[in-house]
């Protein structure tokens, strides 16, 4: 291969001062001027490998492109088995994911480094099919000499960049290259097809995914509050709203545990409802985020949460008060002598947390344990001051209780003689 085949007649530095450069279609040459800020040479700039063996392989089987790889596959295999031609799909930043065709094809491809792994970006090889369909976001050909790098002008490339049809998000790129003398006027449409068909399975795909999410979580979100609440998935698409149209279709930025203000000024809190999503949004009545728990004279506390209002249980209600009478935070293990005494497991414990936490959400956080935007009767009244006007706050406080740290917590708010 003549890496730079029909270009040595024509230097390259004068296309880029304005020589065949005046013929470049307009997105072409708005390319080439982007490339030529970056201080690309076209003569000798070789894009780079820029993702390692290991890496690849993650990105292949995790990236945005892993489920539609083989509808991509179904749909433009045929174009790889055609002597000189090349099938690519990459990442939204460019990187060359998989790479077929037949073996002279690859051979020559790989002097100009269309290889798996290689940086294709705009930023990185300047005009090319991969780079600037990510760059204009659409279908788009490039045509031998428009390539900004020698080393591919004699290459003809039609790419397409491939979308989250929920957010709009480009996720990958697919792109079927040939010698220019090689190439097809329907190239490009047979990409952009292909393309849509991968759009299409990654739709039906994240369908799947809301009805599971909706499936597993939505009675228990809308039990805890009933009123105002919303399931997000871990890209902040809201794929449940009650009452309907009362959160946005796409949450505004990233969702992140803890109250928030909307754009429209109204306050909610989000939970997150597994390691890494999806998440729950509870309107806060009053724009007040605080829980409040009540446990003077009652067997059991009460906790209102994001405006509904419901008795624990005794164990979960010794927890509770354990947990807010020492802001400092408790280990599974601090909590199971303080309710079980010296036979308590820390693995019990942590049970009942995780019972607890779908209850009272992101409050209840972990290493160690502590409780955050809740307030309790009991903490106004210490050793050191206030003291309940009708009865000893010490004989209040889960009566039913036998927990040692309840216990010493009833000597802790006995008022002084």
């Amino acid at each position: 291969m003549n890496d730079t085949e029909g270009m040595r007649g024509t230097p390259r530095a004068d296309r880029r001062s304005g020589g065949r450069g005046q013929q470049l279609r307009g997105d072409v040459r708005a390319s080439w001027d982007r490339a030529q800020r970056r201080g690309l040479h076209p003569d000798r700039h070789l894009p780079q490998v820029a993702v390692g063996e290991a890496e690849l392989a993650h990105r292949r089987a995790q990236g945005g492109l892993a489920a539609v790889w083989p509808v991509l596959l179904s749909t433009l295999g045929s174009a790889a088995d055609e002597p000189g031609h090349l099938l690519f799909a990459g990442d939204a930043d460019g990187h060359l994911l998989w790479v077929l065709g037949d073996s002279t094809a690859r051979r020559s491809a790989e002097r100009a480094q269309l290889v798996a792994g290689a940086d294709w970006h705009e930023d990185a090889a300047g005009t090319n099919g991969v780079g600037t369909a990510l760059a204009l976001g659409k279908p788009f050909q490039v045509r031998g000499a428009e390539h900004y790098l020698s080393i591919a002008a004699s290459y003809t490339c039609s790419a397409a960049p491939i979308r989250d049809p929920a957010t709009g998000t480009i996720v990958g790129v697919v792109d079927v290259t040939c010698r220019s003398r090689d190439a097809r006027p329907l190239a490009l449409p047979l990409v952009t097809a292909a393309a849509r068909l991968a759009e299409a399975r990654l739709a039906e795909l994240a369908a799947r995914r809301d009805a599971q999410i909706r499936t597993r979580y939505l009675e228990r979100v809308v039990r805890r509050s009933g009123a105002h609440v919303g399931l997000l998935t871990p890209d902040g698409r809201v794929v449940h709203a009650e009452p309907p149209g009362w959160l946005p279709r796409l949450w505004p930025g990233t969702p992140v545990e803890g109250p928030v203000t909307l754009p429209d000024g109204r306050r909610v809190v989000i939970e997150q409802l597994g390691t890494s999503g999806p998440f729950a949004v509870y309107a806060v009545p009053g724009g007040d985020p605080l829980a409040r728990v009540t446990v003077l004279g009652r067997r059991f506390a009460q906790i209102s949460v994001d405006g509904v209002s419901r008795r624990l249980g005794l164990r979960h209600s010794e927890i509770v008060v354990l947990l807010l009478a020492d802001p400092n935070g408790l280990t599974a293990n601090d909590l199971a002598r303080a309710i079980y005494g010296s036979a308590g497991k820390p693995g019990t414990i942590r049970a009942e947390l995780t019972r607890l936490r779908s209850l009272i959400g992101y409050r209840l956080t972990a290493n160690p344990y502590r409780l955050t935007d809740t307030t309790a009767d009991f903490l106004e009244f210490t050793s050191a001051g206030r003291h309940a006007p009708a009865a000893r706050p010490e004989s209040l406080l889960l009566p039913d209780s036998q927990a040692p740290g309840i216990a010493r917590l009833r000597l802790r708010l006995r008022p002084p003689p």
